[in-house]
C-alpha cells in the first residue's frame, strides 16, 4: 500500500481530462486539493463540488492563466495559503492545437510555449521555493508526452514545449533533490481527452494505429494516468527523482 508524502495538493490544468483524474487520484487518497484552470469555472465548481460530495476532502477551485507570470505565481501562494501548505503539485496545464509546422503562426506558437513550458517554470518555482520554506520536502510532477522524445506532423510546437519541460524537470530535480524534493515526469500516449476528441473518434485512423503501435490495443484514457500520480507523489517513491514514468501502452517502447 503507498503512502502519499502529504495531504495538500495543487493541480493545474485541473478541471477536466488528465489533470482532473490526477485530482480525483490525490483527494480520494485523503488529500485536499486545489483545481487550477483557466476560464472553466462552470465545470470547475461542478467537480470541485462532485469531488467533495465523494470524498469528504476540502477541494477549491483557482482561475489563472499559468502563462501569465504574475498570475501563475499569485496562484500557487494563493493555493498554499488556502490549504495551510503544500506538498504535493503536479504542473499539469497544457494544450495542443493540431497545426502543420508551416502554418504554426507566431501567436499559436508563443501560446504553446507560455502555457505547456513557461507555465510549468512559474507554477513549480514558486511552488518549489514554498515547500523549501517549509522545510519538509515536496513532490512536484509534470505531464510531459511521448512527444517529448519524439515529434509528430501537425504536433511540432507541442513536442517542443515538452521537451522542454522534461529537461527542466531534470534540472531540477538536480537542484531539489538535496532539500527533499523529488521532481518526476509522467509522459503519456495518446490519450482519449478533450484535446484530442475528433482524431480519438476516427476509427480509420485510431484503429491501424493502434495495431502498429500499441501492444495493449486500445487509447488510454484519463483514468490510466491514476496509477502513477499516487505513485510518484507517494513517500515510497523519495528515491525516484528526474524520473520519467510512460504511460503509454508500451508505445514507448517501439521508438
Amino acid at each position: 500500500m503507498l503512502h502519499l508524502f502529504g495531504t495538500t495538493v495543487l493541480v493545474t490544468g485541473g478541471s477536466r481530462g488528465l489533470g482532473l483524474a490526477s485530482a480525483e487520484a490525490l483527494a480520494e487518497a485523503g488529500c485536499d486539493v486545489v483545481l487550477n484552470h483557466f476560464e472553466d469555472s462552470e465545470k470547475a465548481r461542478k467537480e470541485c463540488d462532485r469531488l467533495k460530495a465523494q470524498t469528504g476532502r476540502r477541494i477549491f477551485e483557482i482561475n489563472a492563466d499559468v502563462g501569465n507570470p504574475k498570475a501563475a505565481r499569485s496562484m500557487v501562494q494563493q493555493s498554499a495559503d488556502m490549504l495551510g501548505n503544500l506538498e504535493i503539485v503536479h504542473s499539469n496545464a497544457g494544450i495542443c492545437r493540431f497545426t502543420p509546422f508551416l502554418d504554426v503562426d507566431d501567436e499559436n506558437w508563443r501560446h504553446h510555449l507560455d502555457t505547456n513550458f513557461s507555465g510549468g517554470f512559474y507554477v513549480t518555482q514558486t511552488a518549489a521555493k514554498i515547500m523549501v520554506a517549509q522545510g519538509k520536502g515536496g513532490r512536484i510532477l509534470f505531464t510531459t508526452s511521448v512527444g517529448a522524445f519524439r515529434s509528430n506532423a501537425t504536433q511540432t510546437h507541442y513536442c517542443a514545449t515538452k521537451g522542454g519541460l522534461h529537461l527542466l524537470a531534470l534540472g531540477m530535480a538536480i537542484e531539489l533533490g538535496r532539500y527533499g524534493i523529488t521532481v518526476n515526469c509522467i509522459a503519456p500516449g495518446w490519450m482519449h481527452t478533450d484535446i484530442n476528441d475528433a482524431q480519438s473518434r476516427d476509427e480509420a485512423t485510431v484503429k491501424p494505429w493502434l495495431a502498429a503501435h500499441v501492444s495493449v490495443g486500445r487509447l488510454g484514457s484519463p483514468k490510466d494516468l491514476k496509477g502513477a500520480v499516487l505513485f510518484l507523489a507517494s513517500k515510497e517513491a523519495e528515491y525516484v527523482n528526474g524520473a520519467t514514468l510512460h504511460v503509454d501502452g508500451g508505445w514507448n517502447a517501439q521508438l
